[in-house]
């Protein structure tokens, strides 16, 4: 095992995942590797895969994370005639149900912004998180390079996938003017070095506990809001998928049905206090 997941990871099939799934993959195969190194990869079955796995009961996102892995891994295995199957084949992780990171409300953004005004790191990475939509591993490496004619292009980290013409908003103007654009990133740790995406996460975390916003709000939660206010205002699923780099129409339709949800809901209250109205005139 240990010299197959060493050789995978120099595989052409493992360097043509997305930087963030190699790292995600090389965290499990790393443990996996490390618990299981000396066994024989012929020798692996199914039940041992499910014990692994059921090991991880309390932790359903890191059990799925690991399937995911071990399956990549399981095919490169037979690929190079190491076996004749996936005994990870029919395993299914933990069932859980998560709505995944919580978008900000407008109060988050209003409370946050008050704390930290223009002029400060904190202010600059939610203005850029909120208006440009971006992933935290793709807003660490923004700066002037990534903006041209008022508009932003970069490569997305996890997927690879190209964004352009992302228009510069006025509230995140503001904040890059507010700021010294000697950098080859936007933002920077407090010496001036661009930021590693765990330590932007840490640092922006802290930030928010400044400003006394509740431990379920994240960075990614930012780009959540992004999309919801985007959607709010009509736009398309393919005009989300543009902005935000997704591939499929999933993602970007779970923001279009809530943002009509909210319309059809509005537009019937307006219809209820009409006829409330009405009916008190008669």
């Amino acid at each position: 095992v240990a010299a197959a997941v060493a050789d995978y990871f120099k595989s052409s099939a493992f360097q043509a995942f997305a930087p963030e799934t190699r790292r995600t993959w090389r965290y499990n195969l790393d443990l996996f590797r490390a618990q299981h190194g000396l066994e024989r990869v012929s020798a692996l079955q199914s039940r041992h895969v499910d014990r692994m796995v059921a090991a991880m009961s309390g932790k359903p996102a890191k059990a799925h994370n690991f399937l995911k892995a071990l399956r990549s891994f399981m095919r490169y295995c037979i690929a190079e005639n190491l076996r004749k199957d996936d005994p990870s084949s029919g395993i299914k992780g933990p069932k859980f149900r998560t709505d995944g990171y919580r978008p900000w409300g407008d109060e988050q953004i209003e409370k946050f912004r008050a704390h930290h005004p223009i002029g400060t790191r904190a202010r600059l990475a939610l203005e850029l998180l909120l208006n440009v939509g971006a992933r935290r591993s793709d807003a660490v490496r923004l700066g002037p390079q990534n903006l041209e004619n008022g508009e932003f292009s970069y490569r997305t980290q996890k997927t690879l996938t190209q964004i352009d013409c992302v228009p510069l908003l006025p509230e995140l103007t503001e904040a890059l003017d507010a700021m010294p654009n000697t950098n080859s990133t936007f933002l920077t740790t407090h010496h001036g070095k661009p930021f590693t995406v765990a330590g932007f996460g840490n640092w922006f975390r802290d930030v928010c506990d400044q400003a006394g916003i509740s431990k379920g709000y994240s960075a990614h939660g930012l780009r959540k809001a992004s999309a919801t206010r985007l959607a709010d205002h009509g736009a398309t699923e393919h005009q989300l998928m543009a902005w935000f780099g997704w591939t499929t129409l999933r993602s970007a339709e779970q923001y279009t049905r809530a943002a009509n949800k909210r319309k059809l809901n509005r537009a019937a209250g307006e219809m209820l206090k009409i006829g409330i109205s009405n009916s008190k005139r008669t």
